[in-house]
């Protein structure tokens, strides 16, 4: 049973408080108040091997004062790779790079969770021996991916090429690399696991028609299309626990050909599903441009009464905005992503109301500690 309100007990908050520093408890994982630090491609890991780093050791523990850090999208598998140096969770010299991440945020008092990821169609050719990306069905996404060319070293924007449907008897297969993956998390330390099923990616694209033209359990109506999430939800929470599982969802956002107007109707009949095994939270993935769609209050009251988890946003959050949407009860805990590039102490500067960095764009994307572990805290800048 869904309950009506996002706080209880010692989570309560006074009038004389921002909605913002108060505790929470997300499942299992304690949180000290409410900012949390989004997932963010950096593509910073060691090649070969997409291995994690002691760079990026550095660079997460430098903002273990966010309530939660959910890590960059981290692929499940190599058929799951669409990003050039994106880090992997799949085999053992990963999953050692990612125990040093794990304890240099601890050491600092964090609290870290991995978003474990497959792209499915949004890939590209190098990634695959077959030159061939997974999806649903054979359809393209309309959309690039950055490679970075190993005869110049130098990364861009290629398009993605026609996928292959994924066959009925591999399914299971990539269900296991989803469950395989949070065992490693939980072998590295992690204090929790978010499945990524947003922004066109292979969950995403099996939950909507726009992607998804099977004719098999897994596609058609809409129990089949939510089939693989459930799977692999119950695979992830059967490796690290339920209450320390969390899900990513953009049911608004339609780019990468993946507008379906029945998309949040089926994410609220995902929802349920998931609150029936116990989830932690669903994190929901705003569009953050500027003429984005914008996510309806109906809905969110609807996901309330869906599901009994916490729930977690992001997307071009302000402090006031993030004040708001939790004083009116439709989130729990709100990720800030850019800020906290330039901002590695961004909860310390929303609390005291102090100035916020800007960060240089060309440094999002691969290379070195510039622009990724060389912002300082205030006190330094000061």
């Amino acid at each position: 049973m869904a309950r009506s309100s996002p706080d209880s007990g010692t989570e309560r908050t006074t009038m004389s408080d921002s909605p913002l520093f108060t505790p929470l408890s997300l499942g299992d994982i304690a949180l000290p108040h409410r900012i949390a630090m989004a997932p963010m491609t950096r593509s910073r890991s060691a090649q070969p091997g997409n291995v994690p780093t002691a760079m990026m050791a550095t660079y997460y523990a430098q903002r273990a004062s966010a309530a939660m850090i959910v890590t960059e999208a981290t692929q499940v598998s190599q058929q799951g790779q669409g990003y050039s140096f994106t880090p992997g969770i799949h085999a053992p010299e990963q999953v050692e790079g990612w125990k040093k991440v794990t304890d240099a945020v601890h050491a600092a008092g964090g609290r870290i969770v991995s978003q474990l990821w497959h792209v499915g169609r949004m890939s590209h050719p190098s990634f695959h021996v077959d030159g061939l990306p997974v999806a649903p069905s054979a359809l393209a996404p309309d959309a690039s991916v950055w490679v970075v060319d190993p005869a110049t070293g130098q990364g861009g924007m290629v398009p993605c090429p026609v996928p292959r449907a994924l066959m009925t008897s591999e399914i299971s297969g990539v269900v296991d690399q989803f469950g395989k993956a949070a065992g490693n998390a939980k072998s590295a330390g992690f204090d929790g696991a978010e499945i990524h099923g947003a922004n066109g990616y292979l969950i995403d694209a099996f939950l909507r028609r726009s992607s998804n033209h099977r004719a098999d359990r897994y596609g058609g109506n809409r129990n089949n299309r939510i089939r693989f999430a459930v799977e692999v939800a119950e695979a992830v929470a059967g490796q690290i626990g339920a209450q320390r599982t969390g899900i990513r969802f953009s049911p608004f956002i339609t780019q990468r050909n993946m507008n379906d107007d029945e998309a949040p109707a089926t994410i609220l009949a995902l929802a349920r599903e998931l609150d029936r095994m116990g989830l932690a939270y669903i994190h929901l993935a705003e569009a953050d441009w500027d003429d984005a769609p914008v996510t309806p209050e109906s809905f969110r009251r609807e996901l309330r009464n869906a599901f009994s988890g916490k729930i977690v946003v992001a997307g071009k959050y302000t402090k006031e905005r993030g004040e708001k949407i939790i004083a009116d009860g439709y989130a729990d805990l709100v990720c800030f992503a850019r800020p906290f590039i330039a901002n590695p102490d961004l909860p310390r500067r929303f609390r005291e109301n102090l100035p916020l960095a800007s960060f240089d764009p060309e440094t999002l994307f691969g290379g070195t500690e510039d622009g990724y572990t060389t912002y300082p805290a205030l006190e330094q800048a000061t």
